[in-house]
């Protein structure tokens, strides 16, 4: 959201400065032309099509695809390109960053992102471009450090460097960048701890260091950073304990920690933070009890604390109304006892609940308002009974997670009683029994799993209706009969389990049609014949079809020949 609320902003820079530059007459320098040419001669492909529009003598004329000129000099001082984030197109530039960039002396904006195949290190002689204010990189694969030159850049108030592939330390010399306002390095390999010297970047807004290797303390010089409204250290290696003095920014928006080495426990002045609507602390090692202060929180909508050593009891203001605005909650996998589910959670509008490991017992809940829920995760609990009931007007539900439980129902109690928008079922390692019954067609399942059951009966061959799967487990049940071959028109399948059944007959041919499956697992049924000789089935490993009646060809050996 921080990216796209920037790249907007680059945008309607740029849509301004062509505006005035194509009622210019002015002609772009060939300095500048011949530093587009030699970054265009360093890519060996692009399907964007953007590059094959730089011909001719001007680069100002309007007509070269993401480039901006001052209409007053007829100077290059924006290149945007920007590649699609559309899957199923192809649209990429492969090749290098070529150091002749570093001769558009009076550039001011830098946007080369989502290239996915742009390669090699980032030139140190970025360095000279002295006017240079955005510069953002994301999304390519480049390699090698982050220049520590770049703090040469005394006017860049934009640095993001996002989804490449970038190692070793954050360069200290980045804290001489007292204009800068968002500092993005997410999502790549970079080590060591945070530079002591960015204290001095009090202007900053936005801080993202996500999806790294970094280690260390989280820097108590952060809460001074008043004017910062987004931080996220998710994803690394960061020890010792919550600093207090991140409960001192006024303007926070968004702060995220999780899944890093922290503990102790949480300070009481986490309820200074007035402003803060999102926070997640998961999988970390804090314990003790999650502080009162927290109810203080008006307008927190976003609560994740899973996967701590967070103790009994909750928050007495909790039960009051305390954090008015909150709609998603997570306190899964901690030590709580909660024994059934607080009534302030059954009677608020919530849209996702996940009490996972929660040591919640009893018959599954009624809520409030139950069609407002999208998303709710109750499993590796002891909830026992039937599910008709709880599903009543969950109109909106997408994902329902209640695996590992105790709950007694029939199959094909839950998939009449779903609704068409759910997207992911979870209810493996119950005491499920019955049969599937036919699949009605409209359903957007992506995920189905009720595998560690006790359903009997056939896969119906109805179960080509779900067109949108792209997981099925149904391993560890008392399946039978064969593999319907419509199964094969699951073409968005990527795992596939079937093992510890009773399945007989062969494995259908038509399941070649599964070009982008990465998992299947037929082990230990009945089957015989011929496994189907082509990518994928001839190329997962053996184990995959092990202790079965007589299946034969790659990668078991070759079938005899009558």
């Amino acid at each position: 959201m921080q990216n796209q609320r920037w790249v907007f902003i680059v945008l309607l820079i740029f849509t301004f400065y062509s505006t005035l530059a194509s009622s210019s007459t002015l002609v772009c320098s060939d300095i500048d032309r011949a530093a587009l040419l030699g970054f265009k001669s360093k890519i060996t492909v692009d399907t964007t099509g953007s590059l094959s529009t730089w011909v001719g003598k001007d680069c100002c004329n309007g007509e070269w695809d993401g480039i901006q000129c001052n209409p007053t000099t007829g100077r290059v001082m924006g290149l945007v390109l920007q590649g699609t984030r559309n899957e199923d197109i192809a649209m990429y530039m492969k090749g290098t960053l070529s150091s002749s960039l570093s001769s558009l002396q009076f550039l001011e904006i830098m946007v080369i992102t989502g290239m996915k195949e742009i390669s090699g290190t980032i030139p140190e002689s970025f360095s000279k471009l002295k006017h240079l204010n955005q510069l953002v990189l994301d999304d390519n694969i480049l390699g090698g450090a982050i220049p520590s030159s770049f703090g040469q850049l005394s006017l860049l108030n934009t640095l993001s460097l996002s989804g490449n592939h970038l190692k070793g330390n954050i360069p200290p010399s980045i804290g001489t960048l007292q204009n800068l306002l968002q500092l993005n390095l997410a999502k790549n390999s970079l080590t060591g701890s945070i530079p002591p010297t960015l204290k001095t970047l009090k202007n900053l807004q936005s801080v993202d260091v996500s999806h790294n290797l970094l280690s260390g303390l989280v820097p108590g010089f952060i809460g001074g950073f008043k004017n910062l409204t987004f931080l996220d250290f998710s994803n690394n290696q960061f020890s010792g304990e919550f600093p207090s003095s991140l409960c001192s920014l006024p303007n926070l928006l968004d702060m995220s920690l999780s899944h890093n080495k922290l503990t102790g426990n949480l300070p009481i002045q986490i309820g200074n933070l007035q402003s803060l609507s999102s926070l997640s602390l998961s999988f970390n090692h804090f314990h003790g009890e999650i502080p009162e202060a927290i109810s203080k929180l008006q307008n927190l909508w976003y609560f994740n604390v899973s996967s701590n050593n967070f103790s009994d009891p909750l928050p007495v203001g909790l039960k009051t109304k305390g954090i008015p605005s909150l709609l998603s909650l997570d306190l899964s996998y901690n030590n709580l006892h909660l024994g059934k589910i607080p009534d302030w959670i059954l009677k608020r509008k919530f849209t996702d609940i996940h009490l996972a490991g929660c040591n919640l017992k009893g018959a599954l809940p009624k809520f409030s308002t139950p069609s407002s829920l999208s998303s709710i995760d109750f499993s590796h609990n002891q909830f026992s009974g039937g599910v008709s009931s709880f599903l009543i007007k969950m109109s909106g539900l997408q994902k329902l997670n209640l695996s590992n439980n105790l709950l007694k129902f029939n199959v094909s109690e839950i998939l009449k009683n779903t609704n068409r928008y759910l997207e992911v079922l979870d209810v493996s390692g119950n005491q499920i029994t019955g049969q599937f019954h036919e699949f009605r067609s409209g359903l957007r399942l992506k995920s189905l799993s009720v595998s560690r059951n006790k359903i009997s009966g056939r896969i119906p061959s109805s179960i080509s209706a779900l067109i949108e799967l792209e997981k099925l487990d149904v391993s560890r049940n008392q399946i039978m009969g064969t593999i319907p071959p419509s199964l094969g028109e699951l073409v968005s399948l990527k795992w596939l389990d079937l093992s510890i059944n009773r399945l007989t007959g062969k494995i259908p041919d038509s399941l070649l049609r599964i070009e982008n499956l990465k998992h299947a697992n037929f082990r230990a049924n009945r089957l015989c014949g011929q496994i189907p000789q082509g990518r994928p089935f001839n190329i997962f490993p053996a184990v995959a079809y092990a202790h079965n009646q007589c299946l034969c060809g790659k990668p078991l050996p070759p079938c005899k020949v009558k």
